[in-house]
């Protein structure tokens, strides 16, 4: 059985950058990973964040999707909690019209920001972020036409019909997220690069495979690609995020120890900090290589979501293209990428 490799960008605003060199930025690296023969690029949905300018994903696809011409285009992902299911169906269901076979629905449990910005969204609204499951349900009813007779909504139509549906994706860090996709017949991303604890990557993976109807199992995780083993374990030994956890019991992982502070302050309840080292693939591209056909072999993933959290806009551009899925399985092509 073959994988694929794609990739996640969150449009990262470097030093002595601003937001437009980040989304030019961005624009460039999906038609260079379209050139290296990645299957998909996806973008994330941050806000209030003066690190990164992706705060709109379905803008941002439509522009992409018209900037490039075969590479399917998704978000990674639309953060659910804050938005109507019916919107989000018509969103994507115009852009798999413009462009049909090329668009993904990737869907995200978490806030995509600090309790401010989550304020912000939900201000106005009856949203709470407490009934995820039902919004997801109700999502995936509303695409595939498929709302029970007795529902209020029952009949409504998310205009435009697109010739080919959005492939739909749930992305999550844990079993409760793997199982909730498994229920709903969604294709269910793994997000490692959040969660890099064995043992939960298990637990998920295994809930999974065995509970699913359809769908395929997805890893995203951090990598960073060089020339030589010790010059890419080096770049990333210092990499740290930081962890904050609020007595109600909630978690959410920030990249910096400010940004963790503020979190904390703006949630109203007391909160403990803990410092974490970013686990992050580094190495040679055939290191790299024997670490995703593990995966592949051992769990099943059937694709990988590549992300790259380096502080050098040089450096992660390179390491993408060391990776190119043209290059990387050039001897092998036809058993690995489609």
């Amino acid at each position: 059985m073959a994988y694929k490799i794609s990739l996640l960008d969150q449009s990262p605003i470097f030093e002595n950058e601003s937001a437009f060199d980040s989304l030019r930025h961005t624009v460039q690296l999906a038609q260079s990973a379209e050139k290296w023969g990645y299957y998909r690029f996806w973008v994330s949905e941050h806000h209030n964040a003066e690190q990164l300018a992706g705060s709109s994903p379905e803008v941002l696809i439509a522009y992409l999707l018209a900037k490039t011409n075969k590479i399917r285009i998704g978000s990674g992902g639309v953060m659910l909690q804050h938005y109507s299911p019916y919107k989000v169906a018509e969103n994507f269901n115009a852009l798999s019209s413009l462009e049909p076979g090329r668009v993904d629905l990737g869907i995200g449990k978490a806030p995509g920001g600090l309790p401010l910005s989550t304020k912000a969204l939900q201000y106005g609204t009856v949203n709470d972020g407490h009934d995820f499951e039902g919004r997801l349900t109700l999502l995936g009813q509303i695409l595939e036409n498929t709302i029970p007779e007795g529902h209020p909504l029952s009949g409504v139509k998310a205009n435009p019909n697109p010739p080919e549906r959005p492939d739909y994706y749930l992305l999550g860090a844990s079993a409760n997220s793997a199982e909730l996709a498994a229920k709903n017949g969604w294709n269910y991303v793994f997000a490692q690069f959040i969660n890099s604890d064995i043992s939960i990557w298990e637990e998920a993976a295994q809930a999974y495979q065995k509970q699913k109807k359809k769908g395929k199992l997805v890893m995203a995780l951090s990598v960073f690609a060089a020339s030589s083993q010790k010059e890419a374990e080096e770049r990333v030994e210092n990499q740290l995020v930081h962890k904050v956890f609020l007595k109600s019991g909630r978690s959410v992982t920030v990249q910096s120890f400010e940004q963790a502070e503020k979190f904390g302050r703006e949630s109203g309840e007391a909160f403990q900090i803990k410092e974490q080292k970013i686990s992050t693939v580094a190495g040679t591209p055939d290191y790299i290589q024997e670490v995703l056909t593990h995966y592949h072999q051992a769990y099943g993933v059937e694709e990988f979501i590549l992300h790259t959290p380096i502080e050098d806009r040089r450096a992660r551009f390179q390491s993408f293209q060391l990776l190119s899925p043209i290059e990387l399985f050039s001897e092998k092509r036809e058993e690995y990428v489609s």
